[in-house]
């Protein structure tokens, strides 16, 4: 698909997904110029934040794939900060706008970062406006993909929001999220994350190598797509659990639900969910970096390679001072030193790329996979209630 020519794209319904999973290393690269141009703004928005407050809840929300973005930085950034002055969470908006009383206190000081591709699903939007409502003490981070969209205007002059464009060519045209997810996390992870400078410019640097390592490799995920099967699970910890939903997400929306899915954490599938798998299972586990978590990942590799049941398993790892024996995806000790946060921008790319030649295979479009209007690329038919 990285290879074809437009002519051969187009009839497939592939040229604009194809484009834009291919395009996401070199969106990274300008993801860290602007956060690097940003970054004396964001430095004395948190200054100014802590000299006012002691401590502050810091709510990571987004709708869908956006709120899979707070799901896989937060693990890793609650590892970075200074819990005692800053309080990590994900909190979806879907689930914030339907229970904002659970959430959303008066009284404590809040700062909501919202992410979003198009900045106007009616949930983001209705969101910020119950945050606003609700809590007296109110701060707002905005990145969002999208320069004219809703959440964007709203920031538009209001020093207690700071707004964080993404690079123009990451608001996705097609159905899916794809450099949208892994430019806002990037982000997120950049401005949250205590690493120097020099570090975080490292880590991009090595994340791209590996993005770019995807796309050369397509052929090897192609060949796994050419296996008989009818189900795909994605495994992963910590950050790599918010991860693995994307991924999952990803094969729903562009087979539009012809192949199901399931995601889990190693330890997680065992309880109940393991149930899921078949002989026509695919089956892929997102290998953390840290050497602790990493044992658990290949223990499960292990257990499913001895139970010799699914179709194909495969691990997705760098390689480390122990790995999994058996089908690898996988990255050179180079990237040993990369948290599984980061990880998460190079892996996401190989769960993006099953997700469109399996939607060839199944005879689906990948950039309209939703031919009826159910699902819309933008959510439709919201109704949001006045809350008292």
């Amino acid at each position: 698909m990285f290879t074809l020519s437009q002519e051969k794209l187009v009839p497939l319904g592939a040229s604009i997904t194809t484009a834009e999973i291919k395009q996401q290393p070199d969106l990274w690269a300008e993801t860290f110029d602007l956060y690097t141009k940003k970054s004396r703004e964001i430095k004395e928005f948190f200054l100014e934040l802590s000299t006012k407050h002691d401590r502050v809840r810091i709510i990571f929300t987004g709708a869908g794939t956006s709120a899979y973005v707070g799901d896989t930085v937060t693990p890793y950034l609650k590892e970075k900060v200074d819990e005692k002055q800053w309080e990590l969470l994900s909190i979806p908006t879907t689930t914030l706008v339907s229970n904002p009383y659970q959430f959303l206190k008066s009284d404590i000081p809040t700062l909501l970062v919202s992410f979003a591709r198009s900045g106007n699903s009616p949930e983001s939007v209705a969101a910020v406006q119950l945050a606003g409502q609700i809590v007296t003490d109110l701060y707002q981070v905005t990145i969002t993909c999208a320069k004219k969209g809703q959440l964007a205007k709203r920031a538009a002059g209001d020093g207690n929001n700071l707004l964080l464009l993404m690079p123009e060519k990451s608001n996705d045209q097609g159905f899916a999220m794809t450099g949208s997810y892994t430019c806002m996390a990037l982000t997120a992870l950049l401005v949250f994350d205590s690493l120097s400078i020099e570090e975080k410019s490292t880590i991009v640097k090595t994340i791209q190598q590996m993005g770019e390592s995807v796309i050369q490799r397509e052929d090897v995920i192609q060949a796994i797509i050419n296996h008989d099967f009818n189900r795909i699970i994605y495994l992963g910890s910590g950050s790599l659990e918010g991860l693995a939903r994307e991924a999952q997400l990803k094969i729903l929306e562009l087979t539009a639900g012809k192949i199901v899915t399931a995601f889990d954490s190693p330890l997680g599938f065992r309880h109940g969910p393991k149930s899921f798998l078949n002989e026509q299972s695919l089956v892929f586990v997102f290998v953390s970096n840290h050497p602790y978590t990493r044992q658990y990942d290949l223990d499960m590799l292990k257990e499913m390679q001895q139970d010799d049941f699914a179709s194909y398993i495969c691990a997705i790892e760098v390689d480390g001072n122990t790995n999994y024996d058996g089908n690898t995806f996988g990255f050179g000790s180079e990237a040993q030193f990369v948290p599984d946060a980061y990880l998460a921008l190079p892996f996401v790319m190989i769960g993006q790329t099953v997700s469109l030649l399996a939607s060839v295979k199944v005879g689906n479009k990948p950039d309209t996979p939703s031919p009826t209007g159910t699902v819309n690329r933008v959510v439709k038919g919201v109704t949001i209630y006045e809350y008292q």
